[in-house]
């Protein structure tokens, strides 16, 4: 895709902000609607776009493959480690409000958390798809139709 200088340029100057609007869907998703899967979508979309304009292979060396399958189980481990922390404090699982002494800031801190560990587990868990099949041909011989 050399010569698509304009989707170069264009996609340059939207994946950031479409990385942003995944962190604002992240991070206000415990006010609003919005949260971890919806942003780890949203973010796993900025790869692939950058992906399918810069080639697959330019991806797969800045989004390593290495590193998305270590954040992908980091996120789960970061949800179950939430609700194991509330059980050491006397509550049940994912019981927020044994997290501070603050009954609405444990409410906040939990929420975030756990929300963030889906969305980095969906993010890598979706990038990770897109990177293991795109790019791959298969040959079909026109005896198989």
């Amino acid at each position: 895709m050399r010569h698509h200088l304009v989707l170069r340029i264009v996609s340059k100057l939207l994946i950031p902000f479409i990385i942003l609007y995944g962190l604002y869907v992240q991070f206000h998703g415990d006010f609003s609607p919005g949260g971890g899967f919806q942003a780890g979508v949203i973010v796993a979309a900025a790869i692939v776009l950058y992906a399918l304009i810069f080639g697959i292979d330019r991806a797969r060396s800045v989004f390593k493959p290495e590193v998305l399958m270590a954040m992908a189980p980091l996120g789960v481990i970061l949800f179950a480690a939430v609700g194991y922390y509330a059980m050491a404090m006397g509550g049940g699982y994912l019981d927020y409000d044994w997290l501070v002494a603050d009954d609405t800031a444990g409410q906040h801190i939990g929420i975030i958390t756990v929300e963030f560990g889906v969305g980095l587990t969906v993010a890598s868990v979706m990038a990770l798809i897109f990177l293991a099949y795109a790019g791959r041909t298969q040959d079909i011989d026109d005896d198989d139709w």
